[in-house]
């Protein structure tokens, strides 16, 4: 589980002065529950993504990983979660298979501990025909499943996702939607960060709408619907932030 009570980060801008990237957010994402973050570019879903992976120290408040708490055991934190950020790079001279193996290494996962983990991989990302390419040769949405197999070699309980699919095509979005579907069948506790309706619709249990560093609202798709009056959940969304319906939200539908 995911338990997250007054989170706060703010930063320096030269011309702005101090900026609250994430200012006050609670939150709870259970196992078997994708809870996600949904928000234009710049509303704060990757600072609080990387607060709870312990990337970045809070300011204030605090949260607690799979039992482990944020601040006074980030060793636990770390052991019990995947974290994919928006800028995970790969060594390029490696094949994928060598990148997962040196990161299952990292864990204590060798011989056939690992190859069985990687069969498994292989199958849910449909990297078998890539596996043993160098990944400089690999096309974005190849790279991103191998990045993605890295982050979950491990298994861990809790899987914290940042805009997974950005950038990718359909069919590379495809398998990781349905991988991540997968893993929330398996009872993972998933929090995952989107700024596409499309994606918060098909996957989210319940959302969190951020705007400005804050939680405008959240609850299921359905109360949310409910709540501001509207099936439509970019509809839902302007309304719970405020803004004119004219607003270039930067958020996409499909």
């Amino acid at each position: 589980m995911i338990q997250v009570t007054d989170l706060t980060k703010s930063f320096s801008d030269k011309k702005r002065g101090v900026v609250k990237a994430v200012d006050g957010i609670s939150f709870t994402c259970r196992p078997g529950e994708i809870y996600g973050l949904l928000g234009p570019n710049g509303a704060g879903k990757t600072t609080t993504l990387r607060l709870l992976s312990t990337v970045l120290e809070p300011d204030s408040g605090t949260a607690v990983v799979a039992g482990h708490d944020l601040l006074n055991d980030p060793g636990g934190v770390r052991a019990s979660i995947g974290f994919l950020s928006g800028d995970t790079g790969l060594y390029r001279r490696l094949s994928a298979r060598e990148i997962l193996r040196y990161f299952a290494s990292l864990y204590g996962m060798t011989g056939a501990a690992f190859q069985a983990r990687l069969e498994v991989l292989t199958g849910l990302l449909e990297m078998g025909e890539f596996l043993d390419a160098k990944t400089d040769k690999l096309s974005t949405g190849q790279k991103q499943r191998v990045s993605i197999a890295r982050t979950v070699i491990h298994d861990p309980p809790v899987l914290i996702l940042d805009e997974p699919t950005a950038g990718l095509d359909i069919i590379a979005s495809r398998a990781i939607i349905e991988f991540i579907a997968r893993a929330r069948a398996a009872q993972k506790t998933i929090l995952f960060s989107t700024h596409v309706m499309r994606e918060a619709e098909r996957l989210c249990d319940r959302v969190g709408i951020i705007h400005r560093g804050r939680l405008a609202a959240q609850g299921t798709l359905e109360e949310l619907r409910r709540q501001f009056g509207s099936p439509d959940l970019e509809e839902v969304f302007v309304r719970a932030v405020g803004l004119d319906p004219a607003f270039p939200l930067h958020i996409k539908t499909a």
